[in-house]
């Protein structure tokens, strides 16, 4: 028997009715509740947003002087009668699942999220409910990442070699998650110092101050003419390939740290030297592992692939159907997440 419709799209976003209040909406509304920073989730010019405590720091960063209450996780939350708490999601350092619950009936919302450790952020927990509504940006069989171990190893061995020719190494990796994430990754292999764009350096400046263990950056515009780069590794968000910013690099190969990398052609299509498989989402087996771990009944599939995901879970006999979204997965993040501007 089909779930009662606690949660419903509409053009502004996901609207609770009994609650009066959105989640993730992508036009301003009263209440915004907000499963983490990213710019396809957290939109500016809404009444009042609530967030996870240790997603305030950077909302305020990315959203400015606005009206926000933070929660602990788990917390309970009421809004007319309608029980609401952050769960982890282990996307990046705050983000949240979103668990709505009102007479019996469980929904949770799990924004974006994966399920490989990171010590950047609080680790995904799997939320029993009744409809999980899931995201589906790698929801494709092909999609299966490698140990990130040797992901790191990968990038510090492009590293050492760029460094013994004589180059710099430039990175891109989304400023908010990814590049904090390969900052913590590469600590203990580095092979020469960490420099970074403006935008990456603001907000690895919010996770230090939320006590996450990075090492030590300096901010490239800070450096002065003539500075020897090599053997630097620079961190700079996808919005600044192809930028006059890189210029002060000199010699430099390139390259991309993202999901999409496992795919034929996207290096080329990025214009990198090298590509690097490194996702903030979860992959097919993981994606279906959690969906599993929910005892979902029924399962909304958004954010990314969502005709194939469907008919698997459908397939597997869950019932299953697809939530449009105004974003898509990662292709708006390449200039949201990454900084709408090419600050230096």
């Amino acid at each position: 028997m089909r779930s009662p419709v606690l949660l419903r799209s509409t053009e502004r976003g996901l609207y609770c009715e009994a609650g009066d209040f959105y989640i993730d909406p992508w036009l301003p509304v009263d209440r915004a509740f907000i499963t983490h920073a990213h710019g396809d989730h957290a939109r500016w010019g809404s009444a009042s947003y609530a967030c996870a405590s240790e997603c305030e720091r950077i909302l305020r960063t990315r959203l400015g002087d606005q009206s926000i209450r933070a929660y602990e996780w788990r917390e309970p939350v009421d809004m007319n009668g309608v029980r609401i708490s952050f769960h982890p999601a282990g996307h990046i350092l705050g983000s949240a699942q979103i668990r709505v619950e009102h007479r019996g009936e469980v929904w949770v919302v799990s924004g974006d999220y994966k399920t490989e450790p990171d010590p950047t952020c609080t680790p995904f927990e799997p939320v029993r409910c009744n409809v999980f509504v899931t995201e589906s940006t790698f929801g494709l069989p092909i999609y299966r990442w490698t140990h990130q171990s040797e992901t790191f190893a990968a990038i510090a061995d492009w590293w050492r070699v760029n460094r013994e020719a004589g180059r710099a190494s430039i990175i891109f990796a989304y400023a908010l998650g990814k590049a904090q994430r390969l900052l913590a990754g590469l600590a203990d292999i580095a092979e020469g110092a960490f420099y970074t764009h403006g935008a990456v350096e603001r907000l690895t400046s919010d996770y230090r101050a939320a006590g996450i263990p990075l090492p030590q950056t300096t901010h490239a515009s800070s450096v002065g003419r003539g500075h020897d780069w090599t053997g630097a590794l620079i961190l700079a968000p996808p919005s600044a390939g192809g930028s006059t910013w890189l210029r002060r690099f000199g010699t430099a190969s390139t390259a991309f740290a993202s999901g999409w990398m496992r795919v034929r052609g996207a290096r080329r299509r990025r214009s990198v030297d090298r590509g690097f498989v490194l996702s903030d989402h979860v992959d097919w087996p993981a994606l279906m592992s959690a969906i599993d771990a929910t005892g979902a009944e029924r399962v909304l599939v958004t954010h990314g692939y969502r005709d194939p995901v469907v008919r698997h879970l459908r397939e597997r006999g869950l019932e299953a159907d697809s939530l449009a979204s105004r974003w898509e997965g990662e292709t708006e993040e390449d200039v949201l997440a990454a900084g709408e501007t090419i600050e230096e």
